[in-house]
């Protein structure tokens, strides 16, 4: 009883003043000790929870981290890709600015197996109002020709196939001439060019117009070799097509004023 009244007289006597605020001061230095070793206990099991665990928990997390790696890579890879296409979609459309006619984007769906035949497939057809003999595009320059076309989709033509040509003129002097295909993905022949003609290497080439199969005007080519044979009344030209044949993934589809279904001239009925 007395040690009761005496610990309820200390109460109400720290609750009421300060006078037994130092001795409370030592009382918590001494008592830290105490806190620790009662704590300690806990700390141990956290301790052996941080260094006791089990081969199978780290063989397990370590796989689980390493797929959450391959994940992430896969992500980063796809976000490269993605910013790569972003970057040449950029391109097309700064390109489909300076073309006069109006244009449609396309993107590629298939490549013709065939080694002999340089053909591609695009995901836009007649639906869309695209139509055989509609020239197409990339962001560099001229690729080829719409040979076939179904509800969802083309077949285009490649300007390199051995099956087509196209009328250019150089830009330097207008000189005119013809860029046959060559059948190999980076080449074309001007073929017909007398030893005279004014045509030098790194000249450009531009679609001329003429015959109505292909719009005037659209980069096509860049000669990289003019040779003169003894005894040969004709150059032998060679030029590198400007478009990204084997490269790009989209491309502009042209509908030109000038240009119908089979490449004939608007207005004016006849044979392609």
């Amino acid at each position: 009883m007395l040690l009761a009244v005496l610990a309820l007289a200390l109460i109400i006597l720290d609750a009421k003043t300060d006078l037994l605020k130092p001795l409370r001061e030592q009382f918590t230095g001494l008592s830290a000790p105490l806190y620790w070793v009662t704590s300690l206990p806990e700390r141990i099991g956290e301790w052996g929870d941080d260094n006791l665990t089990s081969r199978e928990d780290l063989l397990a997390e370590n796989a689980a981290l390493r797929s959450e790696n391959y994940v992430l890579k896969q992500k980063l890879q796809k976000m490269a890709a993605l910013t790569a296409e972003n970057a040449h979609l950029n391109e097309l459309l700064n390109s489909s600015e300076i073309v006069d006619e109006d244009v449609l984007i396309a993107k590629l769906i298939g490549v013709s197996p065939d080694p002999r035949r340089h053909e591609i497939v695009l995901d836009k057809g007649s639906n869309e109002g695209v139509f055989v003999g509609q020239a197409v595009l990339d962001a560099d320059g001229l690729v080829g020709l719409v040979i076939e076309t179904s509800p969802i989709s083309s077949r285009v033509l490649l300007i390199v196939d051995s099956q087509n040509a196209v009328p250019v003129q150089v830009l330097r002097n207008n000189v005119r001439a013809i860029a046959e295909g060559t059948g190999i993905i980076d080449r074309l022949h001007l073929r017909h060019v007398v030893a005279t003609t004014d045509i030098v290497e790194g000249d450009m080439l531009v679609s001329s117009g003429l015959g109505r199969r292909y719009p005037a005007g659209y980069p096509v080519a860049k000669v990289y070799a003019v040779e003169a044979n003894p005894g040969q009344a004709f150059l032998t030209i060679k030029a590198r097509p400007l478009a990204q044949l084997n490269r790009s993934r989209h491309f502009l589809l042209v509908f030109s004023d000038d240009i119908t279904e089979s490449g004939n001239e608007a207005g004016e009925p006849g044979n392609e």
